[in-house]
């Protein structure tokens, strides 16, 4: 490697092979128990644990270290209500005939329609924007890498805090997002939506599709060379 400044890596912990594997197989189990979730109740959810979630988000590996992202952390029913009233407008076109054919097929098992009320009785919405330009500080006005993949692998991390912490989630991605832009409040020169994650806890009648539950075996997912 080149010259460059850096420090000594100190917070890293090895465990013992029986130990690692222990950890990664109760990774595995509580991965298994994430499931998007279309039903929340309307309870409170501290704004502090979104916080810590959002931070998790943000130790994610990017392009440069630019850390391409930003997060929108709403809790104000006035927005929710503003969000949930564009998202509808387009989803009804795209479940009218816009999304095609093939599509709406993919879809039927999962039951979903244009109705979002999720958007406006979950706790919390994060919207989630990618930013073409900036840099490792907030003045940076540099040129960002590898955006979608850096965002991308950002929301992974942010998913899975916010299950950690013991919430569920669904991820939501209408097209266009670009109300999304405009109710938040964001540049749009600089910063694309790139998500809307609904965040809370399940309603007591919540369920998960059968559809949903089918996950491909590892040797569908993975070669070992």
């Amino acid at each position: 490697m080149k010259d460059h400044q850096n420090v000594p890596l100190n917070d890293f912990i090895e465990y013992p092979v029986n130990e690692m594997q222990t950890r990664a197989n109760d990774f595995l189990a509580n991965s298994q128990r994430r499931h998007s979730i279309r039903s929340f109740s309307d309870r409170a959810v501290p704004k502090e644990v979104i916080e810590a979630c959002i931070k998790a988000a943000g130790t994610a590996p990017s392009g440069a270290n630019h850390q391409p992202w930003h997060f929108v952390a709403i809790n104000s029913q006035d927005v929710k209500q503003k969000i949930r009233q564009a998202a509808e407008d387009l989803e009804r076109s795209f479940y009218e005939g816009r999304a095609g054919e093939e599509w709406l097929d993919a879809l039927k098992p999962l039951g979903t329609d244009a109705n979002k009320p999720y958007l406006e009785h979950a706790p919390w919405l994060i919207a989630i924007f990618s930013q073409k330009k900036g840099g490792i500080h907030a003045e940076d006005k540099n040129t960002n890498y590898y955006v979608h993949e850096s965002v991308g692998i950002a929301t992974g991390f942010l998913i899975q805090a916010l299950h950690h912490a013991g919430l569920v989630t669904l991820t939501h991605t209408p097209k266009p997002m670009s109300f999304l832009s405009d109710i938040c409040g964001r540049d749009r020169d600089n910063e694309r939506p790139y998500m809307l994650l609904i965040a809370g806890y399940p309603a007591a009648d919540a369920t998960v599709p059968e559809h949903a539950l089918v996950k491909k075996d590892i040797a569908e997912i993975a070669t070992f060379l």
